[in-house]
């Protein structure tokens, strides 16, 4: 299945929803869309929300390129957050223990709020 990423604005958050499986093939895709979705404004109260709900594969690939944009928003004082509710993407962030450094939702709109990470 091919990789799909579409950027837009919803309620002042930068969202990206990405569909399909993120491994080696097009992770190269994946983190330009994820470094250049970043606010430039960097104002913490624009998210850049990422929509996994529709990923089928998320290997180490996926992971590194998350864990960098991640380290790159916190840098530049933006605020990343995953919206995950699936094994094959949930497995993956649990078992290398990056559910203790990203901001993980269940869904968009409680992203783009953003009061509670669920550690779902």
């Amino acid at each position: 299945m091919e990789l799909i990423v579409r950027q837009e604005s919803v309620d002042g958050a930068v969202l990206l929803r990405v569909a399909g499986e993120i491994d080696s093939s097009n992770v190269g895709e994946f983190a330009e869309r994820l470094a250049t979705a970043i606010p430039q404004d960097c104002d913490p109260s624009r998210p850049l929300v990422v929509d996994l709900q529709d990923v089928t594969f998320f290997g180490s690939a996926g992971l590194n390129a998350v864990l960098a944009c991640h380290e790159k928003g916190t840098a530049n004082g933006a605020s990343v957050r995953l919206v995950a509710n699936r094994p094959e993407v949930l497995d993956p962030i649990r078992v290398t223990k990056l559910d203790s450094v990203l901001a993980l939702y269940p869904t968009v709109s409680e992203a783009i709020v953003g009061t509670t990470s669920a550690k779902t």
